[in-house]
């Protein structure tokens, strides 16, 4: 079933270039930006238009990228570093200014490169290394702090607390309505798939964010206004897959396509990529220290240390998520050179072994060979899954 809003914000998508050259004309400043724990509310509020930097999916790219970092950084440093020496993406080409975090270790390698090789002008937001800490509010805070007053050097105007709180009014609701979308994936009713959710996050990373929320809406409304009535889809023969680990780029189809051709439906995820940025921040304060807080206190990323396996907030949400989409295993992709997810895979598994889900666990750089060499793998997961079904 083809949903209207969805082509409307694929439209959009294709027209946001042009509305962003002509904003550069009138002196509008593109923030690029990557993170887990960047509070874009800040950027928008000093008035910069905010672009979520980064591909994945192009062997092109990796093979460009592998030439100023090292062969074993994580696929997503080598193709950012690939996209800018290629120098033909529009958003590449039209950042004023590029911001990253620190919360994994080898991005800010990736900010050196960028600035070094490519001379962009690059802020780096440190990031405490263990969250759940008194003392990582206290560093996290005075970071913000910093970093704010980077920013309103190259806006030109200081952080007006109005405009703040308008911001973390818009993203809450941003956050609040794709979470409300990622609800409809949970029904055993296929009146949006999941390769359109990630359509919908990821143009988000471009879009307008007023036009945005109202895009969000108008998704909303039609799929309540779909609901109960002839859906297309036999959930008898269907194998429900949630995806975990590190990323899913917006242009890496191949494993999406391969699930899907075995006949797995991909109902959930918790990818950093997709879902996590969603479900786990709502800002109450509307103040730095409230960015702080909320921040930190969403689920952490498995780059960050956290020894008790069984009450880390990863684990915790992926059980309750796994029994809400109603899933029957999960697909556990890394990157390679992603250590930290990859380590992380053993216990992750060990977890839901308790629980009777079983776990396949890939990795990939994103190319096309190592997809072609997942096929079998994936065919015989969605297999097993049917037959225990």
């Amino acid at each position: 079933m083809a949903l209207e809003s969805v082509e409307i914000i694929r439209r959009r998508l294709e027209e946001r270039p042009g509305e962003i050259e002509a904003a550069r004309k009138k002196g509008l400043k593109v923030a690029g930006w990557q993170g887990y724990i960047l509070p874009e509310e800040i950027i928008y509020a000093l008035g910069f238009i905010p672009v979520r930097i980064g591909a994945g999916g192009d062997d092109r790219f990796f093979e460009i990228g592998s030439r100023y970092v090292s062969a074993k950084s994580c696929a997503v440093d080598s193709e950012t570093a690939g996209i800018f020496a290629d120098n033909k993406d529009f958003y590449i080409k039209n950042t004023d200014f590029l911001v990253f975090d620190a919360t994994c270790l080898q991005t800010p390698r990736t900010a050196e490169i960028l600035k070094y090789y490519f001379q962009k002008n690059v802020l780096l937001l440190g990031v405490p290394r263990n969250f759940q800490w008194p003392e990582a509010q206290k560093y996290f805070t005075r970071e913000l702090e910093y970093f704010v007053e980077k920013l309103e050097e190259l806006a030109g105007s200081r952080l007006e607390e109005t405009k703040l709180r308008r911001a973390v009014s818009l993203y809450n609701n941003i956050r609040l309505l794709i979470r409300r979308i990622y609800d409809y994936r949970a029904e055993r009713q296929h009146l949006i798939s999941w390769n359109e959710v990630h359509e919908i996050i990821n143009a988000g990373y471009f879009l307008d964010r007023k036009e945005y929320q109202a895009l969000l809406e108008g998704v909303l409304q039609e799929l309540e206004a779909v609901r109960g009535g002839e859906i297309d889809g036999k959930d008898a023969d269907e194998a429900r897959i949630f995806i975990s680990g590190s990323v899913i780029p917006t242009e890496a189809h191949e494993l999406i396509n391969i699930i899907q051709k075995y006949g797995g439906t991909i109902v959930g995820d918790d990818l950093w990529s997709e879902s996590i940025p969603s479900l786990g921040v709502h800002i109450e304060e509307e103040s730095l220290e409230g960015l702080a807080s909320a921040y930190l206190n969403r689920t952490y990323p498995d780059e960050l240390p956290y020894l008790e396996l069984n009450t880390q907030k990863r684990t915790v949400r992926l059980k309750a998520l796994m029994q809400k989409f109603q899933a029957q295993g999960v697909i556990y992709h890394t990157l390679r050179h992603c250590d930290p997810y990859a380590v992380k895979a053993k216990e992750i598994k060990d977890v839901l072994v308790e629980e009777g889900i079983p776990l396949l666990e890939i990795q990939t750089e994103f190319t096309r060979w190592d997809y072609r060499a997942l096929s079998t793998k994936v065919e015989t997961f969605v297999e097993m899954i049917k037959d225990r079904a």
